[in-house]
């Protein structure tokens, strides 16, 4: 058997844990290219989202194109459990390139992300709109 979870982190049935909020970083063709956006270190990028997983407990998962190619790098901030019963949805984050907006991603999923906690003024600029498959499979 695994050891007992903290109070924090179970349900209020107390039998399943709570889902953390979730960075789905895109990889793909162009988010994380070096060849493509020179300027940017995108391993650290990684290491730094990973580091602050660990540190405060939401995950970080990586993915294939997502789509806005045009806005690399993209991050999808998707809400907690606690989140989504509040009404949050996943939040798309174009133009993900520098440090401050990497500490920004890492400070406000620490603090709940989507219907949690607000986001930074400045990090809420860099919203983008998904791809339409991706609003389409938002409605199902």
């Amino acid at each position: 058997m695994g050891a007992a979870l903290p109070q924090s982190r179970l349900r209020s049935t107390g039998r399943y844990p709570q889902q953390p909020c979730t960075l789905v970083v895109c990889r793909g063709c162009c988010c994380g290219n070096p060849r493509k956006h020179t300027g940017t270190d995108h391993a650290w990028q990684l290491d730094r989202l990973r580091a602050g997983a660990v540190e405060y407990g939401f995950q970080v998962r990586t993915t294939d194109c997502l789509g806005p190619c045009d806005q690399a790098n993209v991050i999808v901030v998707q809400p907690s459990a606690a989140g989504r019963r509040a009404g949050g949805r996943a939040v798309w984050i174009g133009f993900a390139m520098d440090d401050d907006c990497t500490e920004e991603v890492v400070n406000w999923a620490a603090a709940g992300g989507p219907g949690v906690a607000r986001p930074p003024a400045t990090l809420e600029l860099q919203f983008v709109r998904p791809p339409r498959e991706a609003r389409l499979r938002a409605r199902r």
